[in-house]
């Protein structure tokens, strides 16, 4: 019986590192070790901030309808209090797009709330 070697799986395995590794500054894109330690991380990273890019969307509306209800003389609380009392659905990434494209609507949809 012949002796196998794995060499050709070995090989496989480490140029798919290398190559997730690319662009990657000094020895962390040449050499398999550091290489496979910097992967791995990214790919930590990258399932982390999958989730961390969600919050931060969510502050950035927020922060751009209170800026907008504030214009109109309400803090962001009570403009989604209002919102929600006169059971008006439209969700903060509308609303922030809204106040920063639309800022008539969105004025609009501020004096209705007030108004009632």
């Amino acid at each position: 019986m012949p002796r196998s070697s794995s060499s050709v799986p070995t090989r496989h395995r480490r140029n798919k590192i290398l190559k997730a590794a690319r662009g990657y500054y000094g020895g962390k894109h040449r050499l398999f070790k550091s290489a496979k330690e910097q992967v791995e991380k990214g790919l930590q990273y990258s399932y982390r901030d999958r989730k961390v890019r969600k919050r931060e969307f969510r502050r950035l509306w927020i922060a751009r309808i209170n800026a907008a209800a504030r214009q109109y003389g309400m803090s962001y609380s009570t403009f989604i209090d209002a919102l929600n009392k006169h059971d008006i659905q439209l969700n903060r990434k509308v609303l922030a797009d809204m106040a920063v494209n639309d800022i008539s609507a969105f004025g609009q949809i501020v004096s209705s709330v007030k108004a009632k």
